[in-house]
């Protein structure tokens, strides 16, 4: 668990679109993730 204002761990995920994406990435930007469960989606 991360306390507020703590940096996050480097870590690569898959985007919506199929592409590899890490965090390092984004260096710069601010970053939003959103976590959904894939039982919520259509397909």
């Amino acid at each position: 668990m991360l306390s507020p204002g703590q940096s996050a761990p480097a870590f690569t995920v898959e985007s919506h679109d199929g592409n590899t994406v890490s965090l390092a990435d984004c260096a710069g930007k601010y970053v939003l993730l959103w976590f959904y469960p894939k039982a919520d989606t259509p397909g």
